[in-house]
């Protein structure tokens, strides 16, 4: 390759990954600079002594309350126990500390491991509260709620007989909701496995307004907010978080609200316009834990997807330290399919929601538009081609 090259440093798995581009063809889009916090844990301390909208939370705690806490899974790089700490103070010496319990949001998504959840919370929130995943799969850990609109909602027991229901979360933009945080972290969250596959039908995620930072009239996300209102939830804290995955801002209070200038903060600072599209477009997942498995990392195609010009091509490099994973039906769904195309195909004519299929549909959609070629450690080769992508060993020399 002829030319003066730059250096890039992509987001990749833990260490990052170097890359060399030749500079008079290359723009690189980022967040706008921002900040990092200088004491986190007295900036959501701040936002929860100042809620954007209803009360403090110190207003709403009763002694004898059980009280049940969301937090993100082990697919999110959310700072638990910093905002678990800043609640904690909260509650100390009014609830009984036997009587709050922290859920793990999962969604669909596996359990965590033991020492997952030790990396994730800390020695002493697993000593202070009782942690329990949520499984979307065991009825006996679900609340039939009936329906919100054409959704039948079913939610953690722990969640819905807590008298002090908290949300913890961040806030980037979603590939398909819109944003996260905020009511995500009820449902799909803490839902169960049908309220998540109605949520993620074909025809939802097939809705062009089912996208990156749209929330108004997005289906998927309208009926996350409607079952967040008919179901309660007591207070929420969201932050977020720069591309070292430090916080840069908190928010607190009424769930809606709170998230709605989350949402306006997060597309001011993580949202970039482009003059136009570009021929070839490479891509990250924001490394790990984000880019833990191929499942995760089409999101970071489906970003490229949104600039990258028609018959173009994607180079993602995501580490894939997880595989495909190996739960979950998503690879099935891909080994299932002959080609982006025909996968496309059999999820718009079959009656019913697998899960993962909203996953495939995504990437099958992607392919649709570009050619995907594949930077990963975690996937042979075949693996990544049985999964209807190209496998590449080096991204500069593919640019």
């Amino acid at each position: 390759m002829s030319g003066k090259m730059i250096e890039i440093e992509l987001a990749y798995g833990s260490s990052g990954m170097t890359v060399q581009l030749p500079a008079a063809a290359t723009t690189v889009i980022t967040p706008r600079p921002r900040n990092a916090a200088p004491d986190p844990l007295a900036a959501i301390r701040a936002a929860i002594e100042g809620p954007v909208a209803g009360p403090r939370l110190r207003d709403l705690v009763r002694p004898g309350q059980r009280v049940a806490i969301s937090v993100c899974d082990v697919t999110r790089p959310q700072p638990r126990p910093v905002m678990l700490q800043a609640i904690m103070e909260v509650l100390d010496g009014i609830v009984r500390p036997q009587d709050v319990v922290v859920l793990i949001a999962t969604g669909t998504h596996r359990s965590s491991t033991a020492a997952e959840r030790r990396e994730m919370l800390g020695d002493d929130m697993l000593d202070a509260w009782r942690v329990v995943d949520q499984d979307a799969r065991d009825r006996t850990t679900l609340v039939d709620l009936g329906r919100t609109g054409d959704v039948p909602v079913l939610l953690a027991r722990e969640w819905v007989e807590a008298d002090l229901r908290i949300t913890t979360g961040f806030v980037e933009p979603h590939f398909f909701a819109g944003f996260s945080g905020g009511p995500k972290m009820v449902a799909p969250g803490l839902a169960g496995l049908e309220t998540t596959l109605a949520l993620h039908n074909a025809r939802r995620i097939g809705d062009p307004r089912a996208t990156w930072g749209v929330i108004e009239g997005n289906p998927v996300h309208d009926a996350v907010r409607a079952i967040t209102t008919a179901t309660r939830v007591d207070f929420s804290v969201d932050v977020l978080l720069d591309d070292r995955q430090r916080i840069t801002r908190a928010f607190a209070g009424e769930t809606l609200a709170m998230h709605a200038a989350a949402c306006a903060a997060a597309r001011r600072e993580a949202m970039r316009p482009v003059e136009a599209p570009f021929d070839i477009v490479v891509t990250t997942n924001s490394g790990y834990p984000l880019d833990q498995n191929l499942y995760q990392a089409v999101k970071g195609m489906s970003a490229a997807a949104e600039v990258v010009k028609t018959g173009g091509t994607i180079i993602c490099a995501a580490e894939c330290r997880d595989g495909l994973p190996d739960h979950g039906s998503y690879g099935q769904l891909l080994h299932e399919g002959r080609s982006s195309a025909d996968l496309l195909e059999r999820i718009a004519a079959s009656p019913i929601t697998i899960p993962d299929q909203w996953q495939v549909q995504i990437q099958a959609r992607v392919q649709a538009k570009a050619d995907v070629r594949l930077r990963c450690d975690g996937l042979a080769d075949d693996e990544v081609r049985a999964a209807h992508l190209t496998p590449i060993d080096d991204v500069g020399a593919t640019v």
